[in-house]
């Protein structure tokens, strides 16, 4: 019996251990509306959660010029996010974000402790 209590405890750690640090970094289109801005970073932060992820932070730089254009734009909104995920889903969540209109550009760190 206390073999197998020990190895109950560790189950909850052994998943909370599968969670990694990740940083997104996003550059938005710039012509985004307030209203569609929010809803394509909660649409972000709702495939982390949804994915049993954590987010940690969201931090909006607001808009700020390009270093070179970027499908046609010379701005976008920059946006940095950091959360825990399990490593399975950062090629989805990447996939997600090529596919998606409103993204120029991303970039997706994951933070070694």
């Amino acid at each position: 019996m206390t073999s197998e209590q020990p190895g109950t405890q560790q189950t909850p750690v052994a998943t909370d251990s599968r969670l990694r640090d990740y940083e997104l970094m996003l550059i938005l289109k710039p012509d985004l509306e307030a209203e569609a801005l929010d809803a394509a970073i909660a649409s972000v932060e709702q495939f982390i959660t949804g994915k049993g992820g954590i987010v940690v932070n969201v931090d909006r730089w607001g808009k700020r010029r390009l270093a070179y254009s970027l499908k046609r734009f010379l701005e976008g909104h920059y946006v940095l996010a950091r959360f825990k995920m399990a490593p399975e889903w950062s090629k989805q969540l990447e996939s997600s974000l090529l596919i998606s209109e409103e993204v120029l550009r991303h970039l997706l760190v994951r933070l070694e402790e």
